[in-house]
């Protein structure tokens, strides 16, 4: 199928209202919230141990405010999120500044997404709290998944199996180079 016909296709048959969301399956992730969790806040320690140990602590990019990570439970390949070095659970403490550049770096991370890993939408969004599906609910984060259309198959639906067809480290690779760029353009 060209691409001309996958756009036709796509503005043909749109989402009708009333179908209720597209559901992002990952029964594979709830061994993450069922394993017991380190004392300490993952999120103020793997940036604490300094840019040395960021291709192992999968650390992509450091900014003033905030930092991006790949995911180690990821809902598809390149699920990134973006975490404030600010910890907190509330969006309402922290400052705008902080606040401002989680956004912006949400769209560093799109445009690194699109030309790295040629996606072709995004979920974005924060989990705050447990309830909502916050695995670290004492450390907001913003989560930047990537999308391809028909990426949700019989695999992860059916067979309770999500088929990623990288690795962290080589999607981190890949990605880094986008996000040592963007920070040079920051500076």
């Amino acid at each position: 199928m060209s691409d001309e016909q996958r756009s036709r296709e796509d503005t043909e048959a749109p989402r009708q209202r009333g179908q209720g969301p597209e559901r992002l399956w990952a029964p594979w992730r709830i061994a993450y919230f069922t394993e017991p969790q380190p004392e300490e806040c993952i999120f103020c320690t793997l940036p604490a141990e300094g840019p040395e140990a960021d291709a192992r602590n999968l650390i992509l990019g450091r900014f003033e405010h905030c930092y991006v990570i790949l995911n180690r439970y990821p809902y598809n390949n390149g699920h990134l999120m973006v975490v404030p070095y600010h910890h907190t659970s509330s969006i309402l403490e922290l400052e705008p500044e902080e606040r401002d550049q989680l956004l912006e770096v949400a769209g560093v991370c799109t445009r690194a997404l699109e030309e790295g890993l040629d996606a072709q939408g995004f979920n974005i969004g924060f989990n705050l709290g447990r309830a909502a599906g916050a695995g670290i609910a004492g450390h907001i984060h913003l989560h930047v998944v990537p999308r391809w259309r028909g990426d949700t198959n019989f695999m992860p639906v059916l067979g309770d199996v999500k088929v990623l067809s990288e690795s962290l480290e080589d999607t981190w690779e890949r990605l880094h180079p986008a996000f040592e760029a963007a920070r040079g353009e920051g500076e």
